[in-house]
């Protein structure tokens, strides 16, 4: 066996593209070396072999570092003959496919082996040859090998991304009734059974969906959704099953509906309570038979899906008004996650908002270390009528428009700070009212009844709001703010320090 072979000095040069490797595997010394030759004048670096055991030592050695800061350099290629001694090329071929899977195999066959170089595709080779090799027909095999490599890595860095972004570890949350509904999603995930979400807008009902596909045997199968608010009602019917060209003014040409793409994966049907009567018919039919007509066709269509639905609204209250069909609702009424709001799981903020903050950095190339003090203040007490969708958003916003690498409240929406709803005060709003008899926004109700703290640590939060109210009613005039609360200025700093609005005059003026 020979050492592999030195690249290029070009190609050693830092910054340069590094030379594709090639490993030759034949126990003819000649034809290998000849190959090896060739190969390095026309840009490979390469190494050579005379059998399969010592091809699979030597591809193990490439995949470990060369020496202390040099990375690995695995082979992109290996070109193997079929027939050798002591490990033969079919055998070489199972262990490169099972343990060098970002490697491609290119076999090498005489005319009366042809049939096992056949299998060999079958097993995994990307192509073979028949020796002696053309050099026009081998230049075509290992380009096309390299565009197949490249190809195989961009599917698996785009199959990494999905299952960081759809794995469960990626759902943050230590709320104790997110961990009960983290025990659901995977005792749910493997079978086939519907799943109902319920919620409000923007608390995460699609990643739980994927996260129920990604965890089930169809996750390397489609996963299809469609929130049905979104389309017109006469549409959503060919949306959903498809139609035929001609099946209405418009329909050019035949469409495959939602249904029929996600066939032996899942769909994910949001904000089902928007349903018509006339859809919801339909729908009940595909969920007790996995079968449909598309618009316009007499056929019948049979599809194996795994169905997921959310709805934004109680749907008990849609059935007992006569709005949501009730033999509808106990079909997908199996499995119900029912997700909080996020004013109600106030101890997952500082956790969310670090997870979005670090996506954000990584997003803007910038290092963020974290939030102050104040800003987790601020967003603690604001009642989040979106969520985490909202969450989400304004900390994008802060990412992007703050000059420190620590998000203060300075950073955050204003209405944010002042721990109100967006636009002014949203319903159940808890009112407090200070010194002057005029009402300070502040959490809601439910925020107050659900955010799991010391009692302490929760009246906190008005006693900032009303100090807040009174500095600014005297224009941050300390001593007047003093007198006005009945108390001492050495307490008032005291409180501002303790509270986190030291620091902050002139902002908060403005």
């Amino acid at each position: 066996m020979s050492a592999p072979r030195p690249a290029k000095a070009d190609a050693a040069r830092p910054g340069a593209t590094p030379r594709p490797r090639v490993l030759i595997v034949d126990d003819d010394p000649i034809t290998a070396e000849s190959l090896a030759d060739y190969l390095s004048e026309e840009g490979y670096d390469t190494a050579t072999a005379f059998n399969g055991s010592e091809a699979a030592g030597v591809l193990a050695a490439a995949e470990r570092p060369a020496g202390a800061g040099e990375p690995a350099r695995p082979f992109a290629l290996v070109i193997c003959d079929v027939s050798m001694p002591v490990m033969g090329g079919v055998e070489l071929l199972k262990r490169v496919v099972k343990e060098h899977p970002a490697t491609m195999v290119l076999m090498l066959t005489g005319y009366g082996s042809i049939e096992a170089a056949v299998e060999a595709v079958r097993l995994g080779a990307v192509d073979y040859l028949t020796k002696p090799v053309v050099e026009g027909e081998l230049k075509v095999a290992l380009q096309r090998a390299l565009r197949q490599q490249a190809l195989a890595a961009e599917n698996r860095a785009l199959k990494s991304r999905l299952e960081e972004r759809c794995g469960l570890d990626r759902i943050v949350g230590s709320d104790p009734r997110m961990l009960k509904i983290y025990d659901l999603i995977r005792a749910v995930a493997p079978s086939k059974t519907t799943v109902l979400m319920t919620g409000e807008s923007g608390t995460g009902k699609s990643m739980i969906a994927q996260s129920i596909h990604h965890l089930s045997p169809r996750k390397d199968r489609p996963f299809v959704q469609l929130s049905c608010g979104s389309i017109p009602e006469t549409l959503l019917e060919s949306e959903l099953f498809g139609h035929v060209k001609g099946a209405f003014t418009g329909a050019y040409a035949d469409k495959v509906g939602r249904f029929l793409a996600a066939d032996g994966g899942t769909i994910f049907l949001d904000e089902i309570n928007s349903a018509s009567p006339a859809m919801q018919l339909k729908l009940l039919r595909v969920l007790q038979e996995r079968r449909f007509e598309p618009v316009g066709s007499t056929q019948t269509v049979e599809v194996d899906v795994r169905v997921v639905l959310a709805t934004n609204k109680p749907l008990e209250d849609l059935v007992a008004r006569g709005e949501f069909r009730q033999d509808l609702y106990y079909r997908i009424n199996v499995v119900t996650i029912e997700l909080p709001p996020l004013r109600e799981r106030v101890s997952d903020i500082p956790l969310l908002a670090a997870h979005f903050l670090q996506q954000q950095g990584a997003a803007v190339g910038r290092a963020f270390t974290g939030f102050a003090p104040d800003a987790l203040d601020a967003l603690r007490r604001y009642p989040f009528p979106g969520n985490v969708r909202e969450l989400e958003n304004i900390v994008e916003r802060a990412a992007v428009l703050s000059r420190s690498p620590t998000i203060s409240a300075a950073d955050l929406p204003e209405h944010v700070v002042d721990g109100t709803r967006a636009g002014g005060r949203g319903p159940g709003a808890l009112r407090l009212v200070g010194g002057d008899g005029a009402p300070i926004s502040g959490q809601t109700d439910q925020q107050a009844a659900w955010s799991p703290r010391p009692l302490e640590d929760a009246l906190r939060e008005p006693e900032r709001l009303i100090i807040l109210r009174a500095l600014r009613a005297n224009n941050w005039n300390r001593q007047k703010t003093a007198d006005d609360l009945k108390i001492n200025r050495t307490t008032l700093y005291k409180k501002m320090k303790l509270l986190g609005i030291e620091g902050h005059e002139e902002r908060l003026a403005g």
